[in-house]
């Protein structure tokens, strides 16, 4: 028997790093899959974006910011029952404009270096995401 093979979704995802040396994570809003659990904001790459041009609109539909630019952090997989996601993650620094959630999620800025995020439940691709910012940064 042969094992089936998911389609594969390509999404940016962008961690907001300010210079208090905190991130950024919303809350996923109601319809979506997962409502309720917080994440790293991003979306789908559309056919023919980079993950550079795919981050910058979606972060401007999410949080009403223009990013000027990002560096590369990981990528990384994760099996949903939804869907199988490839994750373009990456870090910014450098934006205009104060986030705010545009699509009436709640928004919390959390601390790089405590232990965990006060806000839970996490969607599971973000665990890694976070610890390999800390690995780097640490």
């Amino acid at each position: 028997m042969s094992e089936i093979k998911r389609p594969v979704t390509e999404v940016a995802a962008g961690i907001l790093l300010d210079a208090q040396g905190r991130y950024l994570l919303g809350q996923r809003p109601e319809g979506k899959p997962y409502a309720g659990y917080w994440e790293v904001p991003g979306g789908k790459i559309e056919k023919g974006e980079t993950v550079f041009e795919a981050l910058k609109r979606e972060l401007q539909e999410e949080l009403g910011i223009d990013i000027q630019s990002s560096e590369e952090l990981t990528v990384l997989e994760h099996d949903y029952p939804h869907a199988y996601v490839r994750l373009h993650v990456s870090i910014i620094r450098d934006w205009v404009g104060t986030p705010k959630g545009c699509e009436n999620q709640a928004l919390s800025w959390e601390l790089l270096n405590a232990e965990k995020p006060s806000v839970e439940p996490l969607l599971p691709a973000a665990w890694p995401m976070l610890e390999r910012l800390r690995s780097l940064l640490s």
